[in-house]
């Protein structure tokens, strides 16, 4: 097994496509494919079913690339800190649940990195996908949060993936509404006050429980709910119906606009908002780096936290 034998399957399943892949990796088919046969011999295992559309990758091939994705990433990790001055397009990707704030901390890192080339990814995505992403090495941190009436199911659901959770902050819940919202001149919200106006919530896909909910009160019963997929999308409806969300209450307003607001919300909870890495692996100086920002706004926003 080889580097390049790995970058040669992650660019197969990539492409879906065993001919576009060695037009980008400039190589001949058979060659690829001669390479790509090798390493399912070596390794024992079959990573594509291939067909005339192209190629599908195999449960057990899902597997062999995670573990490909990641020994990649330490392979440009240990060559960026041991290697020459060689210049190294800047890599990094993230997927988190929808928080103002890790789109801030990632803003931050770009600019931190502020060259001609880079490659990063920002995924904002469902509870389950963050999971399954770092796990299968598509991104090199996850940010989620957990709570007592999560931890639970979501520590087993880690470990089980051989990842691992880091408390960045904690935070008091707050509840997201308008600042036209009929509720914006009080000061602190309860949830009977609440009661009236529609729920904002993500979607959650095939895992919609409220353990892999984003929302801090989908274990409560609302009357009037509303199921969304973007955070443009909620704010917008929190503007035109008055509804509102639950969140960290940690929004920027340079990103977010000045419509939407964060009240605190009158519950002895907290949510502790932490990124999830695979074990025992080097994470990336921009990894290392959005951390870093995401604890900055963690001091700049303290009013919100325990």
């Amino acid at each position: 097994m080889t580097l390049q034998q790995l970058t040669y399957l992650v660019t197969v399943a990539e492409c879906g496509n065993i001919t576009e892949a060695a037009e980008q990796l400039f190589i001949s088919q058979p060659s690829l494919s001669n390479a790509i046969h090798n390493l399912e011999k070596e390794m024992g295992v079959t990573a594509f079913v291939r067909s005339n559309k192209g190629v599908v990758v195999t449960r057990e091939g899902e597997e062999l690339l995670s573990y490909a994705r990641m020994l990649l990433e330490q392979a440009d990790i240990m060559k960026e800190h041991f290697g020459n001055e060689e210049k190294r397009v800047p890599k990094f990707s993230v997927s988190c649940q929808h928080y103002s704030f890790a789109v801030n901390a990632f803003v931050d890192v770009i600019n931190q990195y502020n060259v001609e080339k880079y490659s990063f990814i920002l995924r904002e995505t469902q509870t389950g996908e963050i999971i399954d992403d770092v796990a299968q090495g598509k991104s090199e941190l996850g940010i989620l949060y957990l709570s007592e009436h999560n931890e639970d199911v979501l520590l087993k659901l880690l470990k089980k993936n051989e990842l691992i959770f880091e408390e960045l902050f904690v935070a008091n819940p707050h509840v997201f509404i308008s600042k036209e919202h009929p509720l914006a001149k009080k000061e602190s919200l309860t949830i009977e006050d609440l009661r009236p106006y529609p729920y904002l919530v993500f979607e959650q896909g095939e895992r919609n429980s409220f353990y892999f909910s984003e929302e801090f009160l989908s274990v409560l019963d609302f009357p009037k709910n509303i199921q969304v997929r973007d955070r443009a999308t909620l704010f917008n409806l929190a503007i035109g119906l008055n509804g509102f969300t639950v969140s960290s209450g940690v929004l920027d307003q340079k990103l977010n606009g000045e419509n939407i607001i964060a009240r605190p919300l009158e519950m002895n909870c907290k949510m502790r908002i932490g990124m999830v890495r695979r074990k025992n692996m080097l994470l990336s100086r921009y990894a290392k780096a959005y951390i870093e920002a995401i604890k900055s706004l963690g001091t700049e926003f303290s009013g919100f936290f325990s």
